[in-house]
């Protein structure tokens, strides 16, 4: 099983929540992952590792994250070539 955790990623965990539920939804991604319990709405938060050993199956995956890419701009909305001093 692949290591790979995204945000809205919709897994199923070994044991079942008291609500019943064993879906949980991802909501935060770090050394800790945050997720809500798909039944009742119940927040938990687990270590990266505890989390990894714990998750059973990747239901549903999360969107993809978007490219992130920073560049320059100039007023017009063309890449800039160099520094605009008046920004």
């Amino acid at each position: 099983m692949p290591d790979e955790i995204r945000l809205n990623d919709l897994v199923e965990m070994r044991k079942k929540h008291p609500c019943g539920s064993a879906e949980w939804v991802v909501t935060r991604i770090g050394a800790d992952i945050k997720m809500r319990c798909a039944g009742c709405g119940r927040v938990v938060m687990l270590d990266r590792v505890e989390f990894l050993r714990r998750r059973k199956r990747v239901i549903t995956p999360g969107p993809e994250a978007p490219e992130v890419t920073l560049g320059l701009v100039s007023k017009g909305g063309e890449p800039a070539t160099s520094v605009d001093k008046n920004v």
